[in-house]
């Protein structure tokens, strides 16, 4: 197994794309350099951080703490999509709940996860 086999991984990247798209193409263009690149950078953020924290994952302590970073940046995702879109820089509703939708669902999975890694791990020291 590796880290693109994991769920969190593959929502994140589904994320990373769309974001990158949406921003594009669809953000006034102030916004592009502004929050457009603060989502952008944030939702790379989530997927970097999985990856590096796989990366660790024999070292528990290291693999949740790469986990815990990317659930932090994928909260700033959420975030920055509820602004671009409360603020009608982002006007598409359909892009704008698809988007929010999938970081949603990322925040509960990458919740799970780490809960089950610390379980596993709590579980070993028994």
């Amino acid at each position: 197994m590796n880290y693109k086999n994991l769920d969190i991984w593959q929502l994140s990247r589904e994320n990373v794309n769309q974001i990158h798209e949406m921003t594009i193409q669809f953000l006034p263009k102030f916004e592009l350099y502004e929050t457009g690149s603060q989502v952008r950078r944030s939702s790379k953020s989530v997927k970097a951080n999985i990856v590096e924290g796989y990366g660790r994952r024999d070292y528990k302590l290291e693999f949740i703490r790469f986990l815990t970073f990317a659930l932090a940046s994928n909260y700033e995702t959420l975030d920055h999509i509820e602004t671009l879109y409360q603020t009608k820089s982002l006007k598409d509703e359909i892009i704008y709940n698809e988007i929010h939708e999938r970081t949603t669902q990322l925040s509960k999975k990458l919740y799970n996860f780490i809960n089950a890694v610390q379980k596993q791990h709590n579980d070993h020291k028994k």
